[in-house]
């Protein structure tokens, strides 16, 4: 790969196991990320297996779409769901096991549904975050004292 783009996250712990989100120069409102297992209704953010599933669904999704779109197709309704699944390993520590993804695209369309066809070949090679998950990334820490 001759470019690289890195990326910036900054948490800043609230309280409890919530932390405020800053995404580099991105202006984003009220992000937050909750770790403390509450109920959903009382929660302030998604926690991070849920951040993990949607960064997978919206990437194939987006991918998905932007294959139509470089041959001017669209859909008429587009749905998409991701169900991680989370399990003990074999030393008992709890792992993201899986990630089911359900893609729902709609079109009375022919060329649509034709063009799909051959999207669903390939389009999941272009997605950044399936295709990183899938082969492993290495994850380095530091720690500033």
């Amino acid at each position: 790969m001759s470019e690289e783009i890195r990326t910036k996250i900054e948490l800043e712990l609230i309280e409890d196991m919530i932390f405020k989100c800053s995404m580099g120069n991105m202006k984003v409102k009220d992000c937050y990320i909750d770790e403390t297992n509450q109920e959903e209704a009382n929660m302030w953010g998604p926690n991070p297996v849920r951040l993990l599933g949607a960064a997978v669904l919206g990437c194939l999704s987006a991918s998905l779409i932007f294959c139509l779109k470089k041959r001017n197709l669209s859909f008429d309704k587009f749905k998409s769901e991701a169900e991680v699944v989370v399990a003990r390993n074999k030393e008992g520590r709890l792992q993201v096991k899986e990630i089911n993804v359900k893609l729902k695209p709609e079109s009375n369309n022919p060329d649509t549904l034709k063009r799909y066809k051959q999207c669903k070949k390939f389009f999941e090679t272009f997605c950044t975050i399936t295709q990183s998950v899938r082969a492993g990334i290495p994850v380095n820490v530091s720690y500033e004292d």
